[in-house]
């Protein structure tokens, strides 16, 4: 029982004393980055998808 409570005591301190939690502004700019990056390639995906779906039904269509 005492090592959990160590490892919680030691766990709280850490988290405390030792992280270097972002600014509000910093937290929002990468949020935001991250955001954006997503729709990037997410469009990105979507072009490449219909792309592909385009010229498989043309190459199949050939063969009709």
């Amino acid at each position: 029982m005492s090592k959990i409570k160590t490892y919680i005591e030691e766990s709280y301190n850490e988290l405390m004393h030792k992280v270097t939690w972002p600014t509000w502004s910093e937290l929002q700019s990468t949020a935001l980055l991250v955001m954006i990056s997503s729709l990037i390639i997410a469009l990105l995906i979507f072009a490449m998808d219909f792309s592909f779906s385009n010229v498989m039904e043309l190459f199949y269509g050939l063969f009709k």
